[in-house]
């Protein structure tokens, strides 16, 4: 049996002015396959190769999979349902699966606006596609699908969903397969090597009202460093990759395992083959002060801080559980550790305002990180921050959820002053940089370092891929009243999508509802008890009349949603 896995071709001017990233979901998805005995397996990054819809007909047709295979993130799930509408034309007898965080919360919404998708994977895949290719090539699909957890599909005009498949309990059983990668085509521009993505974690035990890793890898779990750094040595010793960034939205919270993994790198002198990048919260970095030489030492080079905001209003907002103070001391931090910093601001909320956003860059100057990134908030349609806006979002059209796109339109401004006043900030923060720090700040390495990162930025801006001001046709603050979002308003939220919003607010309500209810039974018998122990055993008052306390009602079992 033949499987074809596709990452969808979109681009947005974002994450990828760094480099070309490798997918690391395939490699993934493929070791646990072939560990199961499906070899037979294919790879095509259209985003990487660019390939257009006419090359991905041609390579479908030459291979005639019986699996097709697609991921998408929010902003590509446009491009990933039409890979899939290709496949139903091309090799109309394959099953034709998707997946990924969208796909997985928003299931309803992908049905109903492509209904050839065949399978939807809600969640971790790997444990998932083993099940799901066991039963295509025993010819058994439609007969056991239902039977199959962590699946949505269309039954007739019925969306199904099976039960949510549990989370994988065993991360280290997991090998990925990352020969499935076209290596060359993978190459971090500040250091001009190849780049991974490798996993040592999954989950986060933070709620963050803006994100979605919480929600999608629901429990926390861990792998064993020393299988983490076995994985990091084949890719230095069979790939020749130079550069990685641990994909876990937090790799330090566990602070032992993340310290026994820095000690391996450098037992096994990785520290002097390969360097290396995270993203953190800023009160991990203040908890370990004391252990960032050690960090450096293994290799650590860039940290990526969830600053979010200079205001503290706006972190309260996103839960963050940090203070404009504790941003400033991390940064300062991992300065005084020879570590790059990078500084992320979200901006674009509802009540963004040009003083906000010069807040911002002057708190990024002030605070000088070694980069600074200014996102465009994008209320992710299944995060718990999206069902608050309600009204304020206006756009539907998932193919600008991109973080450059700016969704929510400020009451003190139009987009394009939102646009033009945070390109503001990108120009001056980067001039001054370039100017009076990047040629001039260190030796060696750190000077490379951030050449190379502005080599990066140049080159984003003079193919105005950056931002995708291309696309929207900015040139600058003259620019502003020709620049064009291009929003597809006949984007809406599909009816099946929306009543179960409603049912699953509605279910959330209750269960406060009850919840609430058996506090007070809980607090209404403890007192019954106190009273009764007061008025027998010597309290200040006795009972008025004499007889049996009455025992209290027990309080009703609260039923599993």
């Amino acid at each position: 049996m033949r499987i074809l896995f596709v990452h969808p071709n979109y681009h947005s001017g974002g994450a990828e002015i760094a480099g070309s990233w490798p997918p690391a979901w395939v490699a993934y998805l493929t070791g646990s396959l072939k560990d199961a005995g499906f070899t037979d397996i294919h790879f095509l990054d259209a985003m990487t190769h660019h390939l257009t819809p006419g090359d991905l007909r041609r390579r479908m047709a030459e291979l005639q999979p019986d699996i097709i295979g697609v991921t998408a993130i929010t902003p590509s799930i446009y491009v990933a349902e039409e890979v899939l509408r290709i496949a139903s034309e091309v090799v109309p007898g394959a099953l034709r699966v998707l997946g990924g965080v969208h796909a997985t919360f928003m299931f309803r919404q992908v049905l109903s606006e492509a209904p050839w998708v065949q399978a939807i994977v809600r969640g971790e895949g790997e444990e998932i596609m083993v099940e799901l290719a066991r039963a295509v090539a025993d010819g058994a699909w439609a007969e056991r699908r239902r039977r199959i957890r962590g699946l949505a599909f269309l039954e007739g005009d019925e969306i199904v969903a099976t039960q949510a498949a549990p989370t994988v309990k065993n991360l280290d059983a997991i090998n990925p397969d990352w020969t499935i990668i076209d290596w060359e085509k993978y190459i971090y521009i500040p250091l001009g090597v190849r780049v991974a993505i490798p996993n040592m974690a999954r989950g986060c035990p933070f709620t963050c009202s803006f994100c979605s890793q919480w929600k999608f890898w629901r429990d926390y779990r861990i792998r064993d460093p020393r299988k983490v750094v076995d994985e990091i040595e084949r890719l230095v010793n069979d790939h020749q990759v130079g550069f990685f960034i641990l994909a876990d939205e937090e790799p330090t919270i566990n602070r032992r395992k993340f310290v026994q993994f820095c000690e391996e790198l450098i037992a096994r002198g990785l520290n002097r083959r390969i360097k290396w990048g995270i993203n953190t919260r800023v009160t991990d970095i203040l908890r370990d002060e004391a252990l960032l030489p050690l960090y450096r030492e293994a290799g650590l080079v860039h940290v990526s801080l969830g600053t979010e905001a200079a205001a503290q209003l706006k972190l309260d907002q996103f839960n963050k559980e940090t203070t404009v103070a504790d941003n400033r001391r991390a940064i300062e931090l991992l300065r005084n550790a020879d570590i790059f910093t990078e500084a992320q601001f979200i901006v674009g909320l509802d009540n963004e305002t040009p003083e906000t956003l010069e807040e911002t860059f002057r708190m990024a100057w002030e605070w000088q990180p070694d980069l600074a990134n200014w996102s465009m908030y994008t209320p992710w349609p299944f995060s718990p921050l999206f069902q608050e806006l309600g009204d304020k979002v206006e756009i539907f059209d998932f193919s600008k959820y991109n973080f450059v796109t700016p969704i929510m339109k400020p009451e003190a401004m139009d987009r394009a002053t939102l646009l033009d006043r945070v390109m503001h900030n990108y120009r001056r923060f980067y001039s001054r940089k370039a100017l009076f720090h990047y040629p001039w700040r260190g030796t060696g390495f750190r000077r490379r370092y951030l050449l190379g990162c502005l080599k990066a930025f140049l080159k984003a801006g003079v193919q105005r891929t950056f931002y995708d001001l291309g696309k929207v046709d900015y040139w600058g603050p003259q620019s502003k009243k020709n620049v064009h979002f291009d929003f597809d308003t006949s984007r809406t939220i599909a009816p099946a999508q929306v009543a179960d919003w409603e049912a699953a607010a509605d279910r959330s309500r209750k269960a406060r509802e009850r919840q609430a209810a058996l506090k007070a039974q809980m607090k209404e018998r403890a007192a019954g008890r106190s009273a009764a122990a007061m008025a027998c055993g010597g309290g200040r008052e006795q009972m008025e009349e004499a007889g049996e306390v009455p025992l209290l009602p027990r309080a009703p079992r609260v039923a599993a949603e």
